[in-house]
């Protein structure tokens, strides 16, 4: 199961703002925000590249490189490549040493893979070719927006050769030049990347504030290592849970969050809200994208809280109990939408804790947190304990 530590860790990159020594916006900037961002270029850049990539080393390598730079923390880029340039090895072996106490609680062997993805050079070599160049394509989507209000920032325009440079040095795998010719899917990033600037809980202050882009992040995480925890999960399983979290709430790019008590307030008006963000995703979000793509990304965001399966290339809804007895195999596609719910909570319960613990609360923030404390009590999905991560987190 999940440490607590690993969860802390986490959630500090939602405190280590990016570009701070330029002037920034004040929303969005952070290195969780950045790094939620990246996945979504590193999945379209895969796309783009073909079946010939294996999403799940592209996935482990994105949580990889995550806690990687977590705990190098907020070291400017040039000084950061410069060190790895010159004692890579040595820096990876420490972050691994940093990491082992957290990471030994994770199963499905993880932590040897990520062990063999920062020391086999030869290991997912085309998956980090794709995330490496997610990597500079979020930093410059982030540095076109600093870039107006910093003309008169000490070396701004090295920095913006730089960040040209290094982008374009990424062009060693064919689907990064399909993606940079696509004005299209160069548009649906740039959508995307409006997530970064949504705040979670919006009517209640709170501290640390967290924004969509980052929550996301955080709930594909926590998904693909509680699937980890499963009973040899296939593959295909692990891969969906893991996109299903990141992509869960992309339909609020179109229509912002609308929190679950207005939801709730009106009969019939949830399903009145997913009929419109449906009609959104068709309009605006499916047009931008190759036609081959839409079925996978409708599998994402629709009911995106419900388990299920393919049967006969239809969508099926299941349990993830069921999933487990009968439908754990590839040939189904299998997606834990429950576990993927359960994981959507603790999140939301996280935040509200953290808030709470440094003393900025509001009736909301605790009402959220005590009716989500009391549902996940003894609360089981799929076989996996959900009282135990929650328990972590009880305010005495």
């Amino acid at each position: 199961m999940i440490k607590k530590s690993l969860i802390t860790l986490i959630y500090e990159t939602a405190s280590i703002q990016r570009w701070n020594d330029h002037i920034r916006p004040y929303t969005g900037f952070t290195e969780l925000d950045k790094q939620a961002h990246k996945m979504f270029y590193a999945y379209v850049l895969a796309k783009c590249e073909g079946e010939h990539v294996d999403m799940q080393k592209l996935i482990e390598g994105g949580i990889t490189e995550f806690f990687h730079r977590s705990i190098l923390t907020d070291i400017k880029p040039p000084i950061y490549h410069k060190l790895m340039n010159e004692k890579g090895a040595q820096i990876d072996q420490w972050v691994i040493e940093q990491l082992e106490p957290a990471m030994r609680g994770i199963g499905g062997e993880f932590f040897e893979r990520m062990k063999q993805y920062l020391c086999d050079p030869d290991y997912a070599a085309l998956e980090k070719k794709i995330l490496k160049a997610a990597h500079y394509f979020a930093s410059n989507w982030e540095f076109r927006i600093i870039y107006p209000m910093n003309k008169e920032t000490f070396d701004i325009e090295q920095v913006k050769v730089g960040t040209l440079r290094d982008l374009k040095a990424c062009n060693t795998f064919p689907g990064f030049t399909r993606f940079e010719r696509d004005a299209f899917l160069q548009d649906f990033c740039n959508l995307i990347g409006k997530l970064r600037y949504q705040q979670r809980w919006a009517k209640a202050v709170r501290l640390p504030e967290t924004y969509v882009m980052g929550h996301m992040l955080v709930v594909a995480i926590l998904s693909y290592f509680m699937t980890l925890e499963l009973d040899n999960p296939c593959k295909s399983r692990l891969i969906n849970n893991f996109l299903s979290g990141l992509f869960h709430d992309v339909p609020e790019a179109l229509t912002r969050d609308i929190v679950s008590p207005i939801k709730k307030s009106v009969e019939g008006l949830g399903e009145i809200l997913n009929e419109i963000e449906t009609e959104q995703m068709h309009s605006v979000v499916y047009p931008m994208l190759p036609e081959e793509w839409h079925s996978e990304i409708e599998y994402y965001t629709v009911n995106e809280f419900a388990s299920k399966i393919k049967k006969n290339g239809e969508s099926v809804c299941v349990t993830s109990d069921e999933i487990n007895e009968k439908y754990n195999n590839d040939k189904y596609c299998p997606i834990d939408g429950q576990i993927i719910r359960g994981c959507d909570h603790l999140s939301a319960y996280i935040e509200a804790f953290m808030s709470i613990s440094y003393g900025v609360r509001s009736e909301q923030m605790v009402g959220g947190y005590n009716q989500l404390h009391d549902s996940y009590k003894n609360k089981t999905i799929g076989g996996i304990d959900f009282s135990i991560p929650f328990g972590y987190y009880d305010i005495v």
